[in-house]
C-alpha cells in the first residue's frame, strides 16, 4: 500500500498472496502491529472486569430494597446485561486472535480493575456510589487501553471505544439517580 501524492494505491496480488499463505492467522495479518500475547491479557482482564461488575451490578439489583427501589433496580439489571455483553465482546476478540478467554472464577477478582463490594439491602445510596466509582475506574483504564492500542489493533480498539461509551452512559445514569446534576 502506498499514496502517491492524493492517490491512493494498493499492490492487490501481493496481498491476495500474502492471504493465501497465512491462512492460519484468521484476522491477525502481517500490518497487526500489536503483540497478540500482551493484547490477549489485556483483554482477560477486561473480561474479569466486566464479569466483576455484572455480579456486583446483579447481586445489588438483587438486594435492592426501599422506596426508590424500581428505578434503581431497573438500571442496575440493564447496566448487569451491558457489562455480560462487554465480557462477550471481550472474549470473542480474544478468540479471534488466536487465544482463549479466561473465564476463571478463581482468580476474577484478582484480575479485575474494579471490586466486588456488596451493602445492606436498604443502602441504594451506597450501591449507587460504588457502581459510579467503578464506572470511573472502568472508563479511565479502558481510556489508557485505548490509547495503548492506538492504530495497532483497530478492531479492538474500536471494540474497546464502544465498551467505553457504554460505560460512561452508564456513569452518567448512576450520577443522575444520585441527584448530581
Amino acid at each position: 500500500m502506498y499514496m502517491a501524492g492524493n492517490s491512493f494505491s494498493l499492490d492487490v496480488a501481493a496481498i491476495r498472496e500474502r492471504a493465501r499463505q497465512k491462512m492460519s492467522s484468521g484476522p491477525v495479518t502481517e500490518s497487526y502491529d500489536k503483540n497478540t500475547e500482551d493484547v490477549i491479557g489485556v483483554l482477560n482482564d477486561v473480561i474479569a472486569t466486566e464479569l466483576v461488575c455484572w455480579m456486583r451490578y446483579s447481586q445489588h439489583a438483587i438486594a435492592a430494597v426501599g422506596i426508590d427501589r424500581a428505578q434503581v433496580v431497573a438500571e442496575f439489571r440493564e447496566h448487569a446485561k451491558q457489562e455480560r455483553n462487554h465480557a462477550m465482546r471481550a472474549a470473542e476478540r480474544i478468540s479471534q486472535l488466536g487465544g482463549d478467554p479466561d473465564f476463571d472464577p478463581a482468580t476474577l477478582a484478582e484480575r479485575s480493575h474494579t471490586t466486588y463490594e456488596t451493602f445492606s439491602d436498604g443502602d441504594l445510596r451506597g450501591m449507587l456510589q460504588e457502581n459510579l466509582v467503578a464506572e470511573r475506574i472502568v472508563i479511565e483504564s479502558y481510556q489508557e487501553i485505548i490509547r495503548w492500542l492506538g492504530d495497532d489493533d483497530v478492531t479492538t480498539r474500536r471494540i474497546m471505544e464502544d465498551i467505553l461509551a457504554e460505560e460512561e452512559e452508564h456513569a452518567d445514569d448512576l450520577l443522575d439517580l444520585l441527584g448530581g446534576k
